[in-house]
């Protein structure tokens, strides 16, 4: 029966050399993919036999005793990260995984991270607590982990951060510490043991996704998924059990907590702050002053008073960049001969916002007007973005370059040209979300009709 299958196999095994220790096959994952991609019609256990005899040097595992528990529905939820691997564009890449598991119900919240920063141990109840749609009645269970805990004391107290006592006095929640070391691990098994049932029933084999975005959008369908699951020795299903269990969980706050933490670092003179030794570009009229920076688990804002100046995706690891050319082009005004070298023009191109399209423009305005000003000519139409939409400047060079025109103002006229013609007739202004504001392009036909009752 198995005969036919023992090549996908011993295939699946040799692969698991390279795959994460945490995230390589059991012998019921092998057989649950032998059904599902395969349609192989074949018993677990003849697959569990041919495993354990094809595996080398497996580890004898004794299991400790456990003691049952039971646990009133929506009074107590465990915490914990555990590592995950994945390709992210085709690199491998480790994440850090939050999750957050209902005691009585077993349902459980995951979400992954490139960082184990406290801004994520604080953004992941956040988002646990809107998935869940209410808060645990009782206490919360965690290890010594330092996005909570700056100092164990004696017995179960601890000396909590500044940032979680926020965060627990906004949910009203209780906390629970664990024994420190691996003697604690088994006051929270149930979140442990989720952790590693969840990585081995969704992210094996290991992702290949283009973002963190699309890797955790992969986990909620996966979560939805888990619904439909019986836990061992129950005889209701999680989503059921949970749809009781939420009934008895705190309602939520009416604002959402902000976990971002407030910084004030000053700017260097090349216009970037430093943020958790990471360097991150602002508009270069700030050199030299401190700025006001929103430092959350996935991004960093950097603000002037109330006007967001900057908005960078927060870097994992240490001493990396993120610059953004529109940052620079004043000065690059002023130093065109900087541009063709300039670390921000290499981060655009990488982006794709800096395109082909860029580059034939400047190579044709510098044969014509030189390097100097030929820079220069490009640097006005890159300032354009800030006010008109990228296709439609887009549209506006290639049209110039199409009738062997060089002018930036050509090149901004086309574009507004363009932009008018759009379905509504509307100007869409491409910063942030303002398109809900759109109003009609304005006309003066009344005003000429005023004209033409004057000449009569």
């Amino acid at each position: 029966m198995l005969g036919e299958w023992k090549p996908i196999i011993d295939r699946w095994l040799i692969e698991d050399r390279d795959a994460p220790r945490k995230q390589r096959h059991t012998a019921r994952r092998i057989w649950q993919r032998l059904v599902v991609e395969h349609g192989a019609v074949v018993g677990e256990s003849t697959v569990r036999a041919y495993v354990a005899a094809a595996k080398r040097d497996v580890p004898a595992v004794i299991a400790d005793v456990k003691v049952p528990q039971t646990y009133a529905l929506g009074a107590e939820a465990e915490v914990d990260f555990g590592d995950v691997w994945f390709d992210l564009g085709g690199v491998r890449t480790k994440g850090h995984m939050f999750v957050m598991r209902m005691s009585a119900s077993g349902k459980a919240f995951h979400h992954v991270y490139l960082n184990e920063a406290q801004q994520a141990f604080l953004d992941g109840h956040v988002r646990a607590f809107e998935y869940f749609g209410g808060v645990p009645s009782g206490r919360i269970r965690y290890d010594n982990l330092s996005s909570a805990v700056v100092k164990v004391l004696k017995g179960r107290n601890r000396e909590e951060t500044e940032q979680f006592k926020l965060l627990r006095s906004h949910y009203r929640f209780d906390s629970f510490f664990c024994e420190p070391g691996l003697g604690g691990a088994h006051e929270k098994g149930g979140v442990e043991g989720e952790i590693g049932r969840f990585r081995r029933n969704h992210l094996v084999p290991v992702p290949n996704v283009g973002s963190v975005a699309e890797l955790n959008e992969l986990i909620t369908a996966a979560q939805v998924l888990d619904d439909g699951r019986f836990i061992n020795g129950r005889t209701i299903r999680v989503g059921d059990h949970f749809a009781q269990e939420r009934l008895h969980l705190m309602a939520l706050s009416a604002e959402p907590f902000d976990p971002a933490l407030s910084l004030r670092p000053r700017v260097d003179s090349k216009s970037r702050v430093s943020v958790r030794q990471n360097f991150y570009s602002v508009p270069v009229r700030f050199v030299g002053q401190r700025i006001d920076v929103a430092l959350s688990a996935d991004k960093i804002t950097a603000s002037n008073g109330s006007q967001v100046v900057a908005s960078h995706a927060r870097l994992a690891g240490k001493y990396g960049e993120s610059l953004v050319l529109d940052h620079y082009l004043e000065t690059l005004q002023s130093k065109p001969g900087a541009l063709p070298g300039s670390t921000a023009l290499a981060a655009a191109r990488h982006a794709g916002s800096f395109t082909e399209i860029h580059d034939r423009y400047l190579q044709q305005a510098r044969r014509r007007l030189g390097d100097a000003d030929g820079t220069r000519a490009l640097i006005e139409i890159l300032l354009a973005y800030r006010t008109l939409p990228a296709d439609a400047l887009h549209a506006g060079i290639t049209a110039a370059l199409d009738i062997g025109v060089i002018d930036p103002q050509v090149v901004v006229i086309e574009a507004r040209r363009h932009n008018s013609q759009r379905p509504n007739g509307s100007v869409v202004v491409p910063i942030g979300n303002l398109e809900r504001y759109d109003r009609p392009t304005p006309t003066l036909d009344r005003y000429d009709q005023l004209l033409n009752k004057k000449a009569q």
